[in-house]
């Protein structure tokens, strides 16, 4: 159909419509249409149920063009991209909310070691072994080895959030470690039951607690013990 029978059309389609627009207007409160962002509204019809507007006064008030393509009318509105698939506009979808599983599994693979090296430190002080910077430093260096992995896995906020408190909980190993390597260079006596309510061991250990319930739920939630 060419562009002028579509006009012709639309036209004949109106005029026949007045009287039935004029009983349906009388019949029902006015309503307008306002759209976001521009100054100005439109007048809505309701008829059978459904809300109409004038697509040229619609065109108008958006600052769009309206034109005519076969048995289509066109109507273009600012910003809208024609040759953009609309898969495009929906982005969110593939957003990754919370921990990503790369970041996780990098995640428990510190946990892991920290959990061996303080396991392994608690068993000498309580055995009355002395702690030495050999084994101190080879549980140090496989951890800060998985602390990097999860550094370079961590991609989402709740990753890096993550990150920083698995960050702490390492330092605060070191702190440990160091303390009771330095007791042992001095020679000083460090008694079995030393780290039973030792306030920093309590620390690591209840944030290992929090952190592995934070990889089964799959969601950052900060805890002071971390810190």
């Amino acid at each position: 159909m060419t562009r002028r029978a579509l006009r012709g059309r639309v036209t004949w389609f109106v005029i026949l419509s007045l009287p039935i627009l004029a009983v349906a207007l009388a019949a029902q409160p006015q309503r307008t249409l306002v759209v976001s962002g521009h100054s100005g509204e439109l007048a809505v019809v309701e008829m059978g149920g459904r809300s109409y507007v004038e697509i040229e006064a619609l065109t108008r008030l958006a600052n769009g063009s309206v034109s005519f393509n076969g048995n289509q009318i066109v109507l273009t509105l600012p910003g809208a991209a024609g040759n953009t698939p609309a898969t495009t506009s929906v982005p969110s979808q593939s957003v990754t909310v919370g921990f990503t599983k790369e970041f996780i599994r990098a995640g428990i693979e510190e946990m892991s070691v920290i959990r061996e090296w303080r396991s392994t430190l608690t068993n000498a002080v309580q055995r009355g072994y002395p702690v030495t910077e050999d084994w101190i430093v080879g549980f140090r260096d496989r951890a800060r080895k998985s602390l990097r992995l999860a550094a370079v896995a961590a991609s989402t906020e709740s990753d890096r959030n993550g990150l920083e408190l698995l960050t702490n909980v390492f330092n605060n190993m070191n702190t440990l470690s160091d303390r009771l390597l330095e007791a042992n260079r001095n020679r000083t006596y460090i008694p079995p039951d030393t780290l039973n309510n030792d306030p920093l061991d309590q620390r690591i250990l209840n944030c290992a607690h929090s952190l592995a319930a934070m990889a089964a739920n799959g969601q950052f939630a900060d805890d002071a013990a971390c810190h």
